[in-house]
């Protein structure tokens, strides 16, 4: 176990491309409240041509433009193996929207195209003929713990998972990975996909705290989160929840 002071490394992958959901929200929300514990985030960016590093503990994936996408898939795939063995070794891996999709075997467009995916979550998606848009209400258990999860979606894909992952969450208000088998997201592990964006941890500190926790036991350090006054966050979860339940 380490024995210096806490910090989780984080890799933030295509930051310049993957970011048009508002991503770098659910890096700043890693940051505070890490920094309100008194414990450190440090960044680490990786763009189109450069190395992924193996010795972080959290990874991020975001969501992008189809043309962005098609970019990104294309340098990820020829350099993923840092990034597989250290999801392999225990770290953290989110992946969102786009980010999402790339975890995953590939896309297959309209058009028969095809987007390589990096295998992490044992999926696949297609397109679809119109998009699934709206907010989403999902039931999640993580980490021996059941909550609910609120956020946002806009996708034309429809994914469908295998065997080796499963659902992040049971869809109760929303559309889900395919707006037909009632799921959202994947889990396999440490490592979680999802639609959801918006984005995503502002108003979902639970599960923040929960990718958190992982990532510095990872780190070598065993501590625990002490809880952090979230009656804000939990006031922008429930007017969420809340919406979404007015629009069904």
């Amino acid at each position: 176990m380490s024995t210096g002071q806490p910090s989780v490394r984080l890799c933030h992958l295509y930051p310049d491309h993957l970011n048009i959901y508002a991503d770098r929200g659910n890096i700043a929300v890693f940051l505070r409240r890490l920094e309100w514990r008194a414990l450190s985030l440090e960044v680490v960016e990786v763009g189109l041509g450069d190395p992924i590093p193996s010795d972080c503990h959290l990874y991020y994936l975001g969501g992008g433009q189809d043309r962005d996408q098609m970019l990104v898939a294309e340098d990820l795939v020829q350099k993923a193996d840092p990034l597989r063995h250290a999801a392999h070794d225990g770290a953290v891996v989110l992946g969102v929207c786009g980010g999402y999709q790339l975890l995953g075997h590939g896309y297959s467009g309209t058009d028969g195209r095809r987007m390589p995916g990096i295998g992490l979550l044992d999926l696949e998606t297609t397109a679809g003929s119109s998009r699934l848009i709206g907010d989403v209400v999902l039931d999640v258990t993580l980490g021996g713990q059941s909550r609910t999860v609120v956020g946002y979606e806009n996708h034309a894909g429809r994914t469908h998972l295998g065997g080796g992952c499963t659902p992040l969450g049971h869809v109760r208000r929303g559309h889900g990975n395919n707006g037909a088998d009632g799921c959202e997201g994947a889990v396999a592990g440490r490592c979680l996909g999802t639609y959801l964006h918006g984005p995503l941890l502002p108003k979902n500190p639970w599960l923040a705290d929960t990718l958190l926790g992982w990532a510095l036991e990872h780190a070598g350090f065993g501590v625990d989160l002490e809880p952090l006054d979230d009656e804000l966050e939990a006031a922008a979860h429930d007017v969420a929840a809340t919406r979404a339940g007015r629009k069904r």
